[in-house]
Formats: structure tokens, sequence, C-alpha cells
């Protein structure tokens, strides 16, 4: 009976993993595929402009380089870690955040060599940032904000993550808060909880006046 049931919780796990995985590589594409078009579209954009200096039309120009510049800026790989797998896991999200309207700062390092697997890597970010983004959408679009900061703490790699909420405090049950996403969502906070643990890793939730913030500590050495 419990190699059943390990068997059952080790086959969900491989599910939940590779759909975790191809969700992030559907977004890597999405955002590439943004950049893309717009590269495409260079060429265009360099013969509308000297067609406006052929004419004197400085104003024009002008205009047109404040569209271009915000239209790029929907698509600008903002994030550069050091780390390639933290690279595509952050700029992929903060690409989604940006298309459902959520702004995101983030001030974030990481070393190329980690002690911590990319797949482990993946999970912890794209499970806190799914989380925060999900938690961001139940509020108007200009209380909606994630914050995420990580960096090395010495010999730790430390990882934050704050996004505003629509209720003042969670509450916790059975000592956990809970996910209001559904089994499967539980189940990625139930996962990331558990490599943490693996890893002899550290992680704090805190739920205040409005903000929700993940702490998480990952031994390097």
């Amino acid at each position: 009976m419990n190699h059943l049931i390990s068997r059952k919780i080790d086959q969900r796990l491989a599910a939940y993993q590779r759909e975790l995985i191809e969700t992030h590589y559907a977004e890597v594409e999405n955002m590439y595929k943004q950049i893309r078009g717009w590269r495409h579209d260079y060429r265009n954009h360099i013969q509308t402009m000297k067609a406006y200096a052929a004419n004197g039309d400085m104003e024009a120009i002008k205009v047109y380089l404040d569209e271009l510049d915000t239209d790029l800026n929907t698509v600008d790989t903002v994030i550069k870690t050091g780390n390639p797998m933290a690279d595509a896991i952050l700029n992929s999200k903060i690409s989604l955040a940006r298309s459902k309207k959520i702004p995101v700062k983030a001030d974030v390092y990481i070393p190329v060599a980690l002690k911590t697997s990319e797949l482990d890597l993946c999970v912890i970010i794209g499970n806190l940032f799914d989380n925060a983004i999900e938690a961001c959408l139940a509020l108007p679009e200009d209380k909606r904000l994630i914050r995420i900061y990580m960096d090395m703490k010495q010999t730790q790699l430390y990882i934050s993550f704050t996004n505003f909420t629509a209720t003042k405090k969670q509450k916790k049950v059975n000592g956990r808060f809970r996910s209001t996403k559904g089994e499967g969502h539980g189940f990625g906070l139930v996962r990331m909880d558990t490599i943490i643990e693996r890893l002899d890793g550290y992680i704090s939730r805190n739920s205040e006046d409005g903000a929700f913030t993940t702490e998480i500590l990952i031994p390097q050495v």
C-alpha cells in the first residue's frame, strides 16, 4: 500500500514538473517572439524616420521615437542576474505580469554557479511569481505591484517576493497559508516547501497590512 501511494506521489510530481517546465518555456518563447517581431520591424521604423527627416519634420521624429521607446519597454529583457536559467524564468514571468498590467520592481543578482539545480530554482521562482500574480489580479490596476529581491547573503541565496493582496491579513490553516487557486496550485506550494527543506533552506511567509511577503534562504556550499 505504501509503495502504491509513493508511486502515485512520484507520478504526480513528475506530471507537475513537466507542466511547470512546459509553461516556463512557453512564456520564454512568447517573450522572444515579441522581441523578434520588434527587430523585424526595425528597418521599417528607420525608413519612416528617414522620411520625416527628409521633410525636416523634427516634431514627428520626436513623437515617433517616444512611441518606439514605449513599445520597446514592453518587450525589453530587463533582468540580467548572471544566471541564465534565472534570467529565463524571471524575464518570462515579468513579461507575463506586464501583459496582465502588473508592475514589477526587481533588484536581482545571482552568480552563474549555484549549488541549487535549475529545476529546483524553476519550481521555487515559478511558484512565487505565479502566486504573486494571482494575488495582484484581485486588485485594481493602480494597486498592483510585485517586488523582488535576490542576492547572496554570505554563502546563502536570498530570495524575497512581496506583493499586495486584496485581504488585509491572510490566515494560516494548519500552520500554512492556503492557496486560493485550487488543488494543483496548493500542491505547487507543498512542492516548493519540500524542495527548500531538502536543500536545508529556510522559508518565511508573512501577511501584514495588505502585503504578502515570502523570504527564502538556500545554502550554496
